[in-house]
């Protein structure tokens, strides 16, 4: 089991007298930085907050920073270096690509967006049917919330060009079979477009096993700075339209970034995977290659250990409803609920008041 003496030491805020005697519940929203992550911060803009990549050597020491940041990301989500970038936030990045999107498609084509997603992945893409694209949704069970994938057969077709949909929701909480899904996807040669955000703060996939063409997840929800990550496969990239300034449409990190990233946000991002590798190395540690997902694997069993148990008592109440699977093997850390007693806001304070920190709402999952 994970030591969460040695994890609550690497979260000062844990340890102010604001937070010290509560429990922090409230991830589907954001979450604390490790101290990892404040000490990068603190040595980029001590030592190295110039125009990196220039020809002097601090400049040249803030561009190795960068790239570190993002070939770790890489090799924890086991892609190309070249398939990686940060960008603002994660909505940033879809509004982005469905921008680029856009100037690839013709009218009458049409994408997939399922009835489950987050806004970030939701508005950007149904917006586009106001430029001719059909928008399809694949929707929700109403009665469960959840997806069938067998749905998704009736939808696909040869002018299908996209599917976005979350690798869970983060309401619901059931993680999808994002390989099988992948596979009928590209059966009918439309890209898949996986938003992670609600998956990556319990462990970072291995996006090359899950056979999405994009997958994006927000860094503030896995313990880093205030940013978008994502990775757009190689085989994927020119079904989008650049969107940088002119003299970088031929730079696989930069062609879809409008403007230049935050170079010390990207620097600090290393502060998460050094946060990653010690919690590896307390834990007894191994081979290098296999640590990303001995971490993984590492946090999601603990997570189900201590998911199960909530997720029994909450079932098996007459007076809540349990949202999403009750098993905690197939969803995410994440429990949402509602009561027949007393709204989610009144529940949410009371929780507060005894030292419990959660969140009441939607979560932009409208």
């Amino acid at each position: 089991m994970i030591d969460l003496n040695f994890v609550r030491q690497q979260f000062p805020a844990l340890a102010t007298d604001e937070v010290k005697n509560r429990a922090f519940f409230d991830n589907a929203a954001g979450s604390y930085m490790c101290k990892q992550v404040i000490d990068r911060f603190n040595h980029f803009f001590l030592e190295h907050k110039v125009q990196p990549y220039g020809f002097y050597q601090t400049s040249k020491d803030a561009g190795d920073e960068m790239d570190l940041a993002r070939s770790r990301l890489a090799k924890y989500l086991n892609v190309g270096f070249d398939e990686v970038k940060y960008g603002p936030s994660t909505s940033q990045n879809t509004y982005v690509l469905a921008a680029g999107l856009l100037a690839r498609i013709e009218k009458g084509d049409n994408i997939i967006v399922t009835g489950q997603e987050h806004e970030a992945n939701s508005g950007v893409w149904r917006r586009l049917a106001d430029h001719g694209i059909i928008v399809k949704e694949w929707h929700v069970n109403p009665e469960t919330g959840l997806l069938n994938s067998d749905d998704l057969d009736d939808l696909l077709d040869t002018k299908t060009r996209l599917v976005a949909m979350t690798h869970c929701s983060n309401v619901v909480a059931e993680i999808h079979d994002i390989p099988a899904i992948a596979e009928k996807i590209h059966g009918s040669d439309a890209l898949l477009l996986v938003d992670g955000v609600s998956f990556c703060p319990h462990g970072l996939p291995d996006v090359d096993a899950l056979g999405a063409d994009v997958y994006l997840f927000s860094t503030y929800k896995t313990f880093g700075p205030h940013q978008g990550a994502m990775v757009m496969r190689e085989h994927a990239r020119e079904r989008f339209e650049p969107q940088s300034h002119f003299f970088n449409h031929g730079n696989p990190y930069h062609r879809l970034l409008p403007a230049g990233p935050d170079h010390a946000q990207v620097a600090a991002a290393n502060g998460m995977f050094d946060y990653f590798d010690a919690l590896d190395a307390h834990h007894g540690g191994g081979d290098d290659q296999e640590r990303p997902r001995r971490v993984e694997k590492m946090m999601r069993r603990a997570e189900i250990a201590n998911l199960q148990p909530m997720l029994d008592y909450l079932a098996a109440r007459n007076d809540v409803r349990l949202i999403g699977p009750k098993e905690a093997e197939i969803r995410a850390a994440t429990v949402s609920f509602t009561s027949n007693q007393r709204s989610s806001s009144e529940i949410a304070t009371a929780l507060a008041e005894e030292g419990i920190m959660v969140g009441a709402g939607d979560f932009y999952a409208t």
